[in-house]
């Protein structure tokens, strides 16, 4: 193979990275706003007022069909909201919405020193999810974990084509 068709499959490579990494930090940023947003409703919304909600939600269906699979996957799943779990994600939530959005914020303005700082704060998360994905086995939390672990290979590509440009 030739240097020059090897050094253009590199370029395409580094393209494609930045790309995704691009695309990566604008739906990290959207989510951050959705995280935040979803935090503070949460903050409003207690387990008491959640179970009233749900009940009267499913109360036609259940009703109707009481073997209902997602009317009473909803009804357990409002009562295992408790306090602690409202706390829980009032904090995730919150926390990891401005933690994100500062960081897409200076991902997005190239400052170098951030992207060791957002692979750290990443980890931090996965470690946090997978503490919390032992207690609850939420696939939730699998979800987001793995998110995270692409962001981190994808920050970490970035910040290697930029320290390589002149």
């Amino acid at each position: 193979m030739s240097e020059v068709s090897e050094s253009a499959r590199i370029a395409k490579r580094r393209g494609l990275l930045h790309a995704g990494f691009e695309i990566g930090i604008l739906l990290k940023g959207l989510h951050a706003a959705f995280e935040i947003a979803s935090g503070i409703l949460i903050g409003f919304v207690n387990p008491e007022f959640l179970r009233r909600i749900v009940r009267l939600l499913t109360r036609n269906e259940l009703a109707e069909d009481p073997k209902d699979f997602i009317a009473n996957l909803m009804l357990r799943a409002s009562q295992r909201y408790s306090i602690d779990t409202q706390h829980f994600w009032l904090f995730y939530l919150l926390s990891h919405g401005i933690i994100k959005i500062v960081l897409v914020f200076l991902l997005w303005r190239k400052k170098l020193w951030a992207y060791p700082l957002a692979v750290a704060a990443l980890v931090f998360f996965i470690a946090y999810q997978s503490i919390r994905w032992a207690s609850t086995r939420s696939p939730v939390l699998i979800a987001l974990t793995i998110w995270d672990a692409i962001m981190i290979w994808l920050t970490i590509a970035e910040y290697r084509r930029l320290n390589l440009q002149p």
